[in-house]
């Protein structure tokens, strides 16, 4: 039962289905909820696994299979995805079973057969030996909205087939832990012991994968995610079909725009993926794209925020063409591209708001000769080698080793940032740094990229009313 801090709030990983309160919320009355849980409950299944104790290897002598250490114990649940004996769960249910077990609504048990896995989107499909079950029907993802009922049926602390209820609160809800999801928002109440379970809507079709819960306690009280049924079917049919799963790339590093980087690049809106880097090589490149264009549209649809892209590329098969509406220096511009396959290496840099951040330890450089930035309050210096290859700069790049007080330090610039670019200018010396300074304008706000612990980053940065100054 993981559990994973994330501020305030806490994810847990479930274990199962959920245990939802009040259940007359569904509607319809006693008699046809009671109704719709008699003819769903037979696509649910109850799943246990056998883990080798501490981590042990098969053969060990510490792993006797008779002991209670390696007995099968019920971590969640599932539903029958297809008929043929296809069961689809979470990943992290099954995660490290030497053994699976799938238990139907008849009492039968089967071993299961793990036939794939996606950890991107924590989906397990597995196969028992079975035919003629009892498949789930699965919804239209179109027609799922905020505010329709959900029922859940499930095995919460290994109570099999607890019937629990709740809404959908929202849709498309970016979580840090899974970066190609749009999950689905429920008030469902989560417990330990209840990940992989189907959530249904009022006509009996599933809507959801039940799998996270922010959650202060580690208990219900909290919100629930599911995975929705149309990213969970797509994957379940790449896992019969391949045994593995592929996902759209462009080969991009996005951020957010605040309300006053989204003045200056004279948005109606903070909206939109702010390009902060193009991977070399990517399909981003070869279209043109560049740090400092903000993405608006990604074919046709609109992005509230950054978080909405990564989930968008990777529901793309790799090889179709798409559109991308952009702004690019205070002018609309549309760019086609095809769109690229997204592998172990391009996954260390996906297309995603949450660049990785890695921490380096930099040799002590040769002294160099730091420079003052005047009014903007930046002290500033060349890169050594060394320092271009541990901050992962490929060329340009001035190393701030002061940030005093003044219009940097509010923007969020820190000592030991690289700068790249100002105002869509790039810096790669502290001459060149003054020649981008005198051209700025007064009162104006540009943005700033920065290099910082191997992430690229936008900012904002207020250009100060007084008289400019060079370095001194």
């Amino acid at each position: 039962m993981p559990l994973t801090s994330r501020g305030p709030a806490a994810v847990l990983l479930l274990c199962g289905l959920v245990l939802v309160s009040a259940c007359d919320r569904a509607g319809g009355g006693d008699d046809a909820v009671a109704d719709l849980v008699e003819q769903v409950s037979p696509s649910v299944v109850n799943i246990s696994t056998v883990s080798d104790p501490l981590g042990l290897p098969v053969g060990h002598p510490a792993v006797d299979e008779e002991s209670d250490l390696s007995a099968p114990q019920s971590l969640g649940s599932g539903f029958v995805w297809s008929a043929d004996g296809y069961v689809l769960t979470n990943y992290h249910v099954i995660r490290d079973a030497r053994e699976i077990f799938v238990r139907l609504l008849d009492r039968r048990q089967f071993e299961a057969t793990l036939v794939g896995h996606d950890e991107p989107s924590d989906l397990a499909l597995l196969r028992i030996d079975a035919t003629g079950l009892p498949a789930a029907r699965l919804a239209d993802a179109r027609l799922v909205r905020p505010g329709q009922q959900v029922l859940a049926i499930g095995s919460p602390f290994g109570f099999d087939y607890s019937v629990t209820a709740g809404i959908i609160s929202a849709k498309g809800r970016a979580l840090d832990s899974e970066q190609y999801v749009p999950f689905l928002q429920t008030d469902a109440a989560i417990n330990p012991g209840n990940s992989g379970g189907p959530l249904f809507n009022l006509r009996g079709e599933v809507v959801g994968v039940n799998s996270q819960i922010f959650s202060q306690t580690g208990g219900s009280t909290g919100v629930a995610f599911a995975i929705p049924v149309d990213v969970a079917d797509k994957v379940a049919r790449q896992l019969r079909d391949r045994g593995t799963v592929t996902r759209g790339w462009l080969g991009l590093v996005v951020q957010a725009v605040s309300r006053s980087q989204a003045r200056e690049l004279s948005l109606d809106k903070a909206e939109g993926a702010w390009v902060t880097d193009v991977l070399p090589d990517s399909p981003a490149e070869q279209a043109g794209l560049r740090a400092g264009d903000v993405i608006l549209r990604f074919n046709g649809q609109a992005l509230p925020s950054s978080r909405e892209l990564p989930p968008l590329v990777g529901s793309v098969d790799p090889g179709d063409m798409v559109t991308l509406d952009l702004v690019r220096d205070r002018r609309r511009v549309e760019i086609r591209l095809e769109v690229g396959t997204l592998d172990g290496s391009a996954a260390a840099r996906p297309d995603s708001d949450l660049a990785p951040l890695r921490p380096t330890v930099s040799p002590s450089p040769p002294p160099l000769q730091a420079e003052v930035g005047g009014a903007l309050g930046l002290v500033i210096r060349a890169l050594s080698p060394e320092e271009r290859r541990d901050a992962q700069v490929l060329s340009g790049g001035v190393r701030l080793t002061e940030v005093l007080d003044g219009p940097a330090l509010r923007a969020g610039l820190r000592p030991g940032d690289v700068l790249l670019q100002l105002n869509g200018q790039t810096v790669d010396s502290p001459d060149r740094f003054d020649e981008v300074v005198a051209r700025l304008t007064p009162g104006a706000t540009v943005p700033v990229l920065v290099q910082r612990r191997g992430a690229p980053l936008f900012l904002a940065l207020d250009i100060p009313l007084a008289e400019r100054q060079g370095r001194r």
